[in-house]
């Protein structure tokens, strides 16, 4: 099993408004825990998290309802896939995010699981936080 984490929040604005606060990765530290700057470059994300230079590259869009970005670390892959939809209350916005893990880390696996969900499961607490301001 790869999937770390599936989330759902409600956000009460406009599908159009989250997805633009959403994809505007310059405000990605307002909402992403531990990121403090992105620059992006192509279609990949360079950022510092945790004190750590990152990249994330964006692997996967369907304006307006879904992205996915994938980081790859040595033997570690990273999936986040946020999807926006209509909801009664404005938008439901998902994120589901998967690590696939090789080599050496295999045995890691279920911790490094465990790790994304506690830094990166409240990405959409804060996201709601924030458009909603």
């Amino acid at each position: 099993m790869s999937r770390a984490f599936a989330v759902t929040q409600v956000i009460d604005r406009p599908v159009d408004q989250v997805w633009r606060v959403l994809t505007d990765w310059s405000r990605a530290p307002e909402w992403m825990s531990g990121v403090d700057g992105v620059r992006v470059v192509g279609d990949t994300l360079h950022f510092r998290a945790r004190g750590r230079e990152r990249t994330s590259a964006i692997t996967d869009v369907r304006p307006g309802e879904s992205v996915t970005l994938t980081s790859v670390q040595g033997g570690v892959r990273a999936d986040y896939t946020y999807t926006v939809a209509g909801a009664s209350a404005g938008t439901r916005a998902t994120l589901v995010a998967s690590v696939v893990v090789r080599g050496p880390w295999r045995l890691a696996a279920p911790v490094l699981r465990v790790v994304v969900r506690r830094t990166d499961g409240g990405q959409l607490a804060a996201l709601k936080r924030l458009v909603e301001g």
